[in-house]
């Protein structure tokens, strides 16, 4: 277990965390079960960040986390959750929506605090209002002691330059589908969030799926071109006897400016197997092959959220 800085406080922040999409059903039939069992089964092998929101699952990924969560010592896990994103085009940045969200969040995960509390995709909403009204909101709330840091999490880059240029109070950025065998930006912005006193926490290794040998959800919103190549390299790995979301899992965890990386499973033998990824360095020879297939696409990404925020 590490420790990373999350503004003025020091929290114990596994290198690997556990995320509740998956919690609430994002990728696929869930049973309740073995969810419960997952974040059990995390937690005795040193996962002890878990990550969610109101949005996975429409409030399911939390209330299945909170009823794992009771089970375990409030002090020794990291529980971050979001708001500000509530549906597919439901979006809320108002303060008196985060107030009324925290609460509806607490209950939930059936704790009396959060550790870290971040506005969910901002790249929707009007990024003027969200620093200028948004994010103060959260740093009154941390005054409260309801929260003990704050931040913001996006897909867009130019969000986080932003809040850098802006210099508005916020603990913690964490990007995804940008740390991954595909795309590599966020280790590039890193050095200047850690410079302004910004923890840089990365999501979705498998950038959602489309690095991982099932091929991603229906709804992700890659390009064609870019579904193709990884289909390819997925079928690369295949032919080794390679899961190629575990090979992009060991590539993410040796990439530099990151405090910790977090990641979705369903089942214990998931999370195990995720475990044992983040554990090992990657084979340098099958790496270097499927890195080979995707270079004609390294670094594309898609648009998310309105114009002027990409």
């Amino acid at each position: 277990m590490s420790s990373a800085r999350h503004g003025n406080s020091v929290l114990p922040l596994s290198r690997l965390g556990l995320g509740a999409a998956g919690l609430g059903g994002a990728y696929g039939t869930l049973d309740e079960r073995a969810a419960i069992a997952t974040v059990h089964r995390a937690f005795e092998l040193g996962v002890t960040w878990f990550d969610a929101s109101p949005y996975y699952g429409a409030t399911q990924g939390e209330s299945v986390l909170g009823k794992a969560l009771r089970d375990l010592p409030r002090e020794q896990f990291v529980l971050s959750t979001k708001a500000g994103r509530y549906g597919v085009d439901s979006f809320d940045f108002r303060p008196e929506r985060l107030r009324r969200s925290l609460d509806e969040s607490l209950r939930r995960l059936q704790v009396d605090h959060l550790d870290l509390f971040l506005l969910h995709d901002v790249e929707f909403g009007d990024l003027t209002r969200i620093l200028d009204e948004s994010l103060p909101a959260l740093a009154a709330l941390r005054a409260t002691g309801k929260v003990r840091s704050i931040g913001l999490s996006g897909l867009p880059l130019a969000i986080f330059r932003r809040v850098l240029a802006a210099g508005v109070p916020c603990d913690v950025a964490l990007s995804y589908c940008h740390a991954t065998l595909l795309d590599r930006s966020l280790c590039e912005l890193a050095p200047a969030l850690a410079a302004a006193g910004i923890t840089v926490l990365n999501a979705s290794p498998a950038a959602m799926g489309l690095l991982s040998n099932q091929g991603p959800p229906a709804w992700h919103p890659a390009p064609a071109d870019l579904r193709q190549v990884c289909r390819s390299a997925a079928a690369l790995c295949r032919s080794r006897g390679v899961e190629l979301a575990e090979l992009a899992l060991s590539y993410t965890m040796t990439l530099p400016g990151i405090a910790a990386t977090v990641s979705g499973a369903v089942s214990p033998q998931q999370l195990e197997a995720n475990v044992r990824a983040a554990a090992a360095a990657p084979d340098p020879e099958l790496l270097a092959a499927v890195q080979a297939v995707l270079a004609p696409n390294f670094g594309q990404t898609w648009p998310q959220g309105r114009a002027e925020n990409q």
